[in-house]
């Protein structure tokens, strides 16, 4: 039956288009989640989808889609791998869509200034021909290497300079998708509507569930003419958040604000006093505005207890910051290496951090690290990473641990009014979680779900779980 299947879809769209190679489907069986880096280290067998189809087209992903979707056939939308919550992990018998065939620039329109792209587009492509330009996107994600743009709409990303920029939720401006059934749909271009729900939200953050994104149009911006820097040391991560709090409540937007604990900060110890967090701020703009920016929160700063370091931290943590290279090194040793990013309110933010560190510390005995820090703040509050490290002496304890590291950390965020996810999305490792963070909400979800894909085709078990009641 398998067989039979991938020679029909080898008939709809051509034997170029579909690959059955036992390598390619190796690669295809995870994207970056650290549990099955982890577990395929330790010699577990993952699951391979029964192929991989590379289309070149929106008509061909329509007629695909309409095929898995009669056939009754699970479909599993593939970027560019970097997830990290398992959002394109496939079973024995999904059909994996690799959007990697599908990466042309379309459109540089300098006067609306706006660019259009096919999704499949690895993101620091994009960057570099607006730099050539003269533009800029403003997203920064750390994957900005390897992720593709469609991926980071349909994860509902954040990049590094969204402080000032925005999220990619307020950069897209149009899109176009196809449905579950096959249908071409698309929410074309204005700078804003009134016309009924935004649709492009939708989409944006749906991780494949209700669609897969065939073109999209974002906004830009002229490259910035100048930059203001510097760094601080500050007593501890509450005061630190005080101060985030303070600036953001003025008004100021700088593209970095970046508050690492203790811990996290142990690389620029030259620069700090025993105990201390650091403070990583980077303003950019018309040198007019980013030196009158720089000027204004480094009176704030100091006002509040903040120890000026300048700017050499700043420019250390620029070089450095898209090296992943760790993740790697350390999952192929059996070691759990992960990030798990929440958000809060201000009200909420400074608890969440303090008590998420000590119950791993005290529930967790694998446990080998746990260092948290903030990277994109609004007025009303901020994220939190938590970055980890665990290691279990027996291989077939991986699982447990992990879960468990998970478990407390999305318990913790939710008895103390925080979100489960700031911007790494759902997939199928926090899916278990979505009915308490949507509460009375979820009955929604589960109805767009049921109307655009009434087979259950796409992405089964990411954002929503295949078994709701069973949590980990």
């Amino acid at each position: 039956m398998a067989m039979n299947t991938v020679n029909e879809i080898k008939s709809l769209l051509g034997s170029n288009r579909v690959y059955t190679d036992p390598d390619l489907l190796e690669k295809r069986a995870t994207d970056t989640w650290p549990l099955k880096l982890v577990q395929k280290a330790v010699g577990e067998t993952m699951e391979h989808p029964l192929c991989v189809v590379l289309p070149k087209s929106t008509n061909e992903i329509a007629a695909l889609l309409q095929f898995l979707n009669e056939k009754g056939i699970a479909a599993i939308p593939y970027g560019g791998g970097s997830g990290v919550n398992g959002g394109s992990q496939p079973n024995n018998e999904s059909v994996i869509i690799d959007m990697g065939n599908m990466s042309d620039i379309i459109e540089l329109n300098e006067e609306n200034l706006t660019v259009t792209a096919k999704p499949g587009i690895i993101h620091r492509d994009l960057e570099d021909y607006l730099n050539k330009h003269g533009y800029i996107s403003g997203h920064y994600p750390q994957s900005i290497g390897l992720a593709q743009i469609g991926g980071l709409v349909a994860t509902r990303s954040a990049g590094q300079f969204s402080t000032k920029y925005g999220n990619i939720e307020n950069l897209v401006v149009g899109l176009e998708a196809v449905l579950p059934t096959g249908e071409i749909v698309r929410v074309k271009n204005v700078p804003r509507r009134s016309a009924g729900p935004d649709l492009r939200q939708l989409l944006i953050g749906s991780e494949g569930t209700l669609g897969i994104i065939t073109e999209i149009t974002i906004k830009i911006f002229p490259k910035p003419a100048d930059r203001w820097m510097n760094a601080y040391g500050i007593k501890n991560m509450r005061e630190g958040f005080h101060i985030i709090q303070k600036f953001m409540r003025e008004g100021w937007h700088p593209a970095v604000v970046r508050l690492h604990d203790e811990t996290g900060a142990s690389k620029y110890e030259k620069f700090l006093n025993d105990g201390e967090s650091i403070l990583l701020i980077l303003s950019e703009g018309s040198k007019e505005y980013a030196q009158m920016e720089g000027k204004a929160l480094d009176r704030i700063i100091r006002d509040d207890g903040g120890r000026p370091l300048g700017p050499e931290p700043v420019e250390s943590w620029l070089e450095h910051r898209n090296n992943t290279n760790e993740l790697h090194e350390y999952t192929s040793k059996g070691i759990i290496v992960d990030t798990i990013e929440v958000a809060a309110n201000w009200t909420d933010i400074a608890a969440i951090y303090e008590k998420v560190t000590e119950r791993l510390k005290k529930e967790v005995p694998e446990l080998l690290l746990v260092t948290g820090h903030s990277s994109h703040s609004y007025s009303q509050g901020t994220n939190l990473y938590f970055i980890l490290g665990a290691f279990p002496q027996d291989p077939k304890e991986v699982e447990r641990v992990y879960q468990s590291i998970w478990s407390k950390v999305m318990e913790t965020t939710l008895e103390n009014n925080g979100t489960i996810c700031h911007h790494h999305g759902i997939g199928k490792l926090r899916a278990p979680w979505m009915s308490q963070e949507l509460g009375s909400s979820y009955t929604m979800l589960e109805k767009l779900k049921q109307s655009l894909d009434p087979q259950g085709i796409m992405n089964m078990g990411t954002l929503l779980p295949e078994n709701k009641g069973e949590e980990s």
